[in-house]
């Protein structure tokens, strides 16, 4: 199977939203230390590296699954968003941004996944 995850596009884009996640958390207050900072900083390092993890496993079936997962992560980063705009911890352009930028990823992946699946019925 092995796919170079690195030419990836929906790798690239979920490494640069993981970047950008890094840059627009790092304002926010030290009670969230161990809360929402973590699991949002956590979730969104899940996807590209399940997309990597995946394309390392041996059959398509095995990559469909873990871009199943990253497209999971995709979702909780989303409510994590959603939540820290919520109680005021991110917002305007940058939420807006964000949240763009973690649709894109999961239409991506879901996309790529169903045609993982469709080239194995057609085999």
């Amino acid at each position: 199977m092995n796919h170079n995850y690195k030419e990836l596009k929906v790798w690239q884009k979920a490494t640069e939203l993981v970047t950008d996640i890094y840059r627009n958390t790092k304002s926010f207050p030290d009670e969230e230390k161990y809360g929402l900072l973590q699991q949002i900083r956590r979730a969104s390092v899940s996807i590209p590296s399940n997309i990597a993890e995946g394309s390392g496993r041996n059959t398509p079936k095995d990559f469909a699954h873990f871009l199943a997962i990253a497209k999971g992560s995709a979702f909780e980063v989303e409510t994590h968003l959603i939540i820290a705009n919520n109680l005021g911890y991110i917002g305007g352009e940058s939420k807006d941004q964000l949240l763009e930028q973690v649709t894109e990823i999961q239409k991506m992946l879901h996309s790529f996944k169903n045609k993982i699946l469709n080239d194995l019925e057609t085999k």
